[in-house]
């Protein structure tokens, strides 16, 4: 899950697992698969950030494991 801020100032979550594309035009639009879709304050270059921080953070202690095995 990661934090997305709309334009009036207000955070909210979303999982970053459905999300099915990302546009400027020039706001950044956030398209999930259920067809569901959000502005976001932030670029799209700054959420795919976000969803990389994401994924390591969740993804690396099972990688730590694996190379002890």
């Amino acid at each position: 899950m990661i934090k997305i801020t709309r334009f009036n100032g207000e955070e909210f979550v979303v999982n970053c697992d459905m999300i099915e594309t990302m546009e400027e035009t020039p706001d950044t639009v956030i398209t999930l698969t259920n067809g569901h879709k959000f502005l976001a304050r932030e670029n799209v270059d700054e959420i795919i950030e976000k969803v990389v921080r994401f994924k390591k953070k969740v993804y690396s202690p099972a990688i730590d494991i694996e190379k002890e095995v």
